[in-house]
């Protein structure tokens, strides 16, 4: 046996599969684990599964490799090899000290370090950056032989993903994507949550979640962004204003982590339920929170304080959601805003912990007994629910944040049905897209846009914040009446960026903008590099967005023609980007809302200074919102019109459908 501890980063990563077997790893009790994922295979699966793990090592390893994996198996559900965990730290080095033959493919360990940074990272030993089950591999194997891949290829080949299986290297060209990522495209009828367990189990397919398995994800800053602009235009829905008001929701463990932050920069009194003690205090160490409490009565009291202080105050209550809410409603507690962000598109795996038990106690319910974890968490939903509606009666605006939360109540048999649906209101309580980011960002073009600076440095991404405001104010004085207040809201974002301390990980940066402010952003940036005044920029965004994904819903809730269960948009998204100039391109099966629920697809793009980097950009990212646009304008959102006709008369070779409006008299 031996370890690595002796030789260099770079030839750690270039060995990729170490020919001599490092040492086993203790398991670390310090770190954020993953649940146990319930026993699904049969004893000839576990079997296969075992030959399908053993396949990465030669033969004479696999007699001492064979009893540890199985121990794996049976004990955590999975085979994550780690023995194979690497022993330098894991975290964005700045792309200078990879060792690489092409820059792009540096760009791309950098994110992927980034994704399974302690930092970022929600399970970090287990591969999982997000969402419970957001995987960027399987297993540690994967990634040694990815990392090493990426080292050593050259600007004319390709590396081809297979949920998070490196199938290989390929000749390709320079203009080519340096990396194509597929995650869990299943055949349609093999699509249900016990098919994620079981092929999972077996490491033939993964949850790529929408960020973490297209090594896009950069904390919760991606998110508080969004947050911020979803709470703050939920108070104008309802007329108010943030300040002394209660937004309340749950979660701090991935994304959802980001909802106090978000709620502070909103201005307004947040209260999040996280049950989960160790990332409760995480976040509190993070500056996430501003407080933590354990006690109903003390979270009572401090909340009434805070209303009559009229203060700007994030608390985490470290319990049950269903336990606020129905405290509240027996004290009287006007809730204005109120959401819920529990990882629900994964309901019987650790996603939503029911109302009753301790954490440790469905923990080892829902692996040992998952058929009576399935009833509780189904009691549970009923009981949030309930409560739910006794607040929205007396004036609260709920909305489903798109976690499934409706759609797992509704399955449940719980309350949450409208009482008389319509072709995308079939609940009582609308989807946030639907009502707030679909009809006022989406519709418009509007989406997360976000870059990372490869550098590492600070002040890199200072100058990066620098510019991006500059660009955005210059457009706001010639953009029409309809999207001045996206503007506004992203400007003031931008401004506060720096002193909101929003950076996790990667020096990256996310706002809200719309194809001409996404361009023109990158040109600046490319026009930088060029001089020299900034490093390398990698562009992305989250697949939250306009074109990137079919989500019924969420991402696609506000579309009203029938086409919401249908995937073209998305599938069309990453072909097209894929010969318009990404650097890489990635499609889901999975996301936000659940296994089987949604497709996603997502891209990453290396500006580097040149020329070519600037006429993939303009190529590229017109096409990665217009898409959406004209997608969206022939659903008839009449946003969605206005933005693509003025598209078109930008972009003279833009040619799209427009759709035509029927007199709904004729229809009666």
């Amino acid at each position: 046996m031996s370890t690595t501890t002796n030789i260099s980063f770079k030839e750690q990563i270039l060995q990729g599969i170490p020919n001599t077997l490092p040492n086993p790893k203790p398991y670390e009790a310090s770190i954020n684990h993953a649940p146990k994922r319930k026993e699904i295979l049969s004893d000839e699966e576990k079997k296969l599964a075992l030959q399908n793990a053993l396949r990465y090592f030669e033969p004479q390893h696999h007699a001492t490799l064979l009893p540890e994996f199985k121990e794996e198996l049976e004990t955590y559900g999975r085979i994550y090899m780690y023995r194979f965990r690497p022993d330098y730290k894991m975290y964005a080095r700045p792309i200078n000290e990879y060792p690489a033959k092409s820059k792009q493919a540096a760009a791309i360990m950098l994110m992927i370090q980034n994704n399974l940074d302690y930092a970022v990272a929600q399970h970090p030993h287990e591969l999982i950056t997000y969402g419970g089950n957001g995987a960027v591999f399987s297993n540690w194997a994967q990634y040694l032989l990815t990392m090493q891949y990426l080292a050593t290829m050259t600007d004319e080949q390709t590396l081809v993903m297979y949920s998070g299986h490196p199938m290989g290297l390929f000749p390709s060209h320079k203009n080519a994507p340096r990396v194509v990522v597929t995650n869990g495209m299943m055949i349609p009828n093999y699509s249900k949550p016990d098919d994620w367990e079981k092929f999972n189990a077996l490491g033939v397919t993964q949850y790529g979640q929408m960020t973490a398995g297209s090594y896009m994800y950069i904390g919760p800053q991606g998110i508080v962004h969004g947050t911020t602009i979803t709470v703050l235009n939920g108070f104008r829905k309802i007329n108010k204003s943030p300040k002394g008001h209660i937004f309340v929701t749950s979660g701090l463990g991935g994304m959802s982590g980001a909802q106090p932050k978000a709620g502070n920069i909103a201005g307004c009194i947040t209260v999040c339920a996280e049950v989960n003690p160790k990332i409760t205090q995480i976040r509190l160490d993070q500056g996430w929170i501003d407080e933590k409490i354990t006690d109903l009565d003390e979270l009572v009291a401090r909340v009434q304080k805070a209303q009559t202080n009229k203060e700007t105050i994030s608390i985490a209550y470290l319990g049950n959601v269903v336990e606020v809410w129905e405290k509240f409603d027996e004290s009287n507690i006007h809730i204005d805003l109120g959401s819920d962000q529990t990882s629900l598109h994964n309901p019987w795996a650790g996603g939503y912990y029911p109302v009753g038990l301790s954490f440790e106690e469905a923990n080892n319910m829902m692996a040992n007994n998952p058929d009576l974890f399935k009833t509780k968490v189904q009691e549970s939903l009923r009981r949030h629910a309930t409560a739910i509606n006794k607040h929205t009666e007396k004036g609260t605006y709920f909305f489903d944040y798109g976690n499934a939360f409706l759609l797992e109540a509704s399955r449940a048999g719980a309350d949450v049905m409208s009482e008389n649906p319509t072709i995308g209101r079939e609940f009582k309580y609308p989807s946030y897209v639907q009502d707030i980011m679909g009809p006022m960002c989406f519709d418009y073009g509007f989406g997360p846009f976000r870059w990372v600076c490869t550098s590492g440095k600070p002040e890199d991404l200072a100058k990066t914040d620098a510019i991006a405001c500059e660009v955005l104010e210059e457009i706001m004085k010639n953009s029409p009446e309809e999207i001045q207040q996206q503007m506004a809201d992203n400007i003031q974002w931008i401004k506060g960026a720096q002193e909101n301390k929003l950076v996790v990980g990667s020096q990256a940066r996310i706002l809200y903008a719309d194809a001409e402010g996404r361009m023109k952003i990158a040109k600046a940036f490319n026009d930088a590099i060029a001089k020299g005044e900034i490093g390398y920029v990698v562009l992305g965004r989250d697949h939250h967005d306009v074109s990137g994904t079919d989500s019924p819903y969420r991402e696609t809730s506000n579309i009203y023609d029938g086409s919401r269960f249908t995937s073209d948009m998305a599938i069309h998204n990453v072909i097209g980007d894929s010969f318009r100039g990404a650097t890489w391109v990635s499609i889901h099966n999975g996301g936000g809302v659940g296994w089987g629920e949604v497709i996603n697809g997502g891209f990453g793009m290396v500006l580097d200074g040149t020329n070519e980097a600037e006429t993939r950009l303009k190529s590229m990212l017109f096409w990665d919102v217009n898409n959406g646009i004209s997608r969206r304008s022939w659903a008839r959102n009449e946003g969605a019109v206005f933005a693509i006709k003025r598209a078109m008369e930008q972009e003279p070779n833009l040619k799209v459908t427009v759709p035509n409006f029927v007199d709904e008299k004729l229809l009666e």
